[in-house]
């Protein structure tokens, strides 16, 4: 299972940091990834990253303001998020999949990020 939290209410150009921990444990073979859902709007991918480093990220809007990190020790990716604007305002998902496959199988239960201006 994986256990999303650090959502809060923050004003604009504050920071927030995701942590994602997983309560078995993710091999090398697994990618861990950030998804947001806006209301009214899809869900849409915002970083992932394997279990030796690599990163993806396509979202141009986060471009330079949000980074993806892990603790392989603690089981654990963090997504930190600098300079938020209103429009980041959206539920974080936490997601797995196997570095095999491209769907994510495995999402945790999500955290509230809200960005005042």
């Amino acid at each position: 299972q994986l256990q999303a939290s650090g959502g809060g209410l923050v004003q604009a150009g504050g920071s927030l940091r995701l942590s994602c921990a997983a309560s078995v444990r993710t091999s090398s073979t697994y990618v861990m990834g950030w998804f947001r859902q806006a209301p009214g709007k899809e869900r849409e991918f915002v970083k992932a990253i394997t279990w030796t480093g690599a990163t993806t990220g396509y979202l141009d809007s986060v471009k330079g303001r949000f980074t993806i990190s892990k603790d392989n020790d603690k089981n654990t990716v963090y997504l930190q998020m600098n300079s938020l604007k209103p429009e980041d305002t959206a539920v974080y998902y936490c997601a797995a999949r196997a570095i095999t496959s491209s769907e994510y199988h495995l999402w945790g239960q999500g955290t509230q990020v809200s960005v005042s201006s």
